[in-house]
């Protein structure tokens, strides 16, 4: 396989391809990009759900850092703003470093807040569903949820300096997480079919190692 056809196909794997359903909250994960917040403002506007809840503190990310101070929280809100989605409906959740910090903290929030959801949509990047739903299901068992990103194709995903590289990058980083974290306690079991483990070799062979946690 070319190494488009191995990252194509681990892309794939990590899409839930979900159908979206009328919720109580939209909770976005943040993150460096801003498609994802504004795919919650659209969402919120088409009436999928009435509140917004966006989760992040600064990211690792050079990009975070330039936006003026502002946490990921707050820039995805500011966008939220932007597109017509109004002041009461959107929630701050400041602190998150990580995946289980946005669950932890978001759930913490919500009971401080008195706001008991019984359905979420999980908003997240396309190539982070997978992840996002398998430390959702060991954080916050027993809560309905489905998990949704931008629609973006594999060769439509890099934007500024988040190049193909960078993407490939970060995709055979998260499989091995998908892989390993179960027994870290961190997220649920998932299976891995051989061809999707099969490109995540060839992508380590040709160098695709910058995410790796060792």
């Amino acid at each position: 396989m070319t190494t488009d056809d191995s990252a194509k196909k681990i892309w794939e794997y990590m899409q839930l391809h979900h159908e979206l359903e009328k919720a109580d909250a939209l909770f976005v994960l943040g993150s460096s990009d801003l498609r994802v917040a504004e795919y919650a403002a659209d969402l919120y506007l088409a009436g999928w759900a009435p509140l917004i809840i966006f989760s992040g503190k600064e990211g690792r990310a050079k990009t975070t850092r330039e936006w003026t101070g502002l946490t990921e929280a707050e820039k995805f809100g500011e966008i939220a703003l932007e597109r017509g989605v109004p002041e009461d409906a959107i929630l701050l959740e400041k602190e998150a470093t990580n995946t289980g910090e946005n669950i932890i903290y978001t759930k913490r929030l919500l009971e401080e807040s008195n706001i008991a959801p019984k359905k979420l949509i999980l908003l997240q990047k396309p190539y982070m569903e997978r992840r996002t739903y398998a430390s959702f299901m060991k954080q916050w068992p027993g809560m309905d949820f489905i998990v949704s990103s931008p629609n973006l194709t594999f060769e439509e995903y890099p934007f500024g300096t988040k190049t193909k590289e960078y993407l490939i990058n970060m995709m055979v980083g998260d499989l091995q997480r998908i892989k390993e974290y179960p027994a870290l306690g961190f997220q649920i079991e998932q299976e891995i079919p051989s061809g999707v483990w099969e490109a995540y070799e060839q992508l380590v062979a040709e160098g695709y190692t910058s995410h790796l946690i060792h």
